[in-house]
């Protein structure tokens, strides 16, 4: 095995960029949300679901072109999300059906209009595979951060579309990254459960909650109900 960030499954130079060729001219009309942890099984399943689950209360379906995924850097390929990670999605209601981990590979990369990772590392590991990754890959409280400073007044309405609105959103975060600072290291950290018990699964579960319903809120320009 190939150590992490170096694009493992694709084999070849020559492959990163058939892979990107494929997808090059292709309609852009979906936005694809990549979550990434490193082993796919507890934090990024959690945060794909409850994003999706999040954006359907919101606007009554996850459509719109808006794709939400999750992979690890060192992805237990085909494995189901750890049991624990299914209780704290159906703590909020959330879908855990279906679901199965996956090595974070450079297609999926490729593909990604916004890589949101669990920590700093992850965010690494994304940026180092290349394909101009760094000015849509963030970590996700990195991403809250600089949504919360952004104007909802400057990014385009529902009417436009949630794709239209998504990409602006990107683009307004890539350009505040560097004049808004966590003010430390371990502000942009969402810490790793796997093998800890139910409670300590709850409390990553209401930090993820925390995180993305500023974000969701931006996506959708619908705040979640009270």
């Amino acid at each position: 095995m190939t150590a992490p960030g170096t694009g493992r499954g694709i084999g070849s130079a020559e492959r990163a960029a058939e892979i990107t060729t494929t997808f090059v001219g292709l309609p852009r009309d979906s936005f694809r949300i990549l979550h990434v942890s490193t082993g796919n099984v507890c934090r990024s399943p959690i945060t794909e679901r409850l994003t999706r689950h999040f954006v359907t209360e919101r606007l009554g379906v996850l459509g719109g072109g808006l794709i939400v995924e999750s992979a690890g850097t060192w992805g237990h390929e085909g494995a189901p999300m750890e049991a624990n990670a299914e209780t704290v999605l159906a703590d909020f209601g959330a879908d855990a059906a279906g679901f199965t981990g996956r090595e974070l590979l450079d297609e999926h990369v490729i593909r990604a209009d916004l890589v949101l990772t669990a920590t700093r590392d992850h965010r690494a590991q994304v940026i180092s595979m290349g394909h101009s990754a760094g000015l849509r890959t963030f970590t996700l409280k990195e991403f809250t951060r600089l949504v919360n400073a952004i104007d909802p007044a400057t990014l385009p309405s529902l009417d436009e579309g949630v794709v239209t609105r998504a990409r602006a959103l990107v683009r307004a975060a890539a350009a505040l990254r560097g004049w808004l600072l966590a003010p430390t290291a371990e502000a942009d950290e969402v810490y790793d459960p796997y093998g800890a018990p139910l409670p300590f699964f709850r409390s990553i579960g209401d930090e993820i909650h925390q995180a993305l319903d500023p974000v969701v809120t931006a996506l959708t320009g619908v705040a979640a109900r009270t």
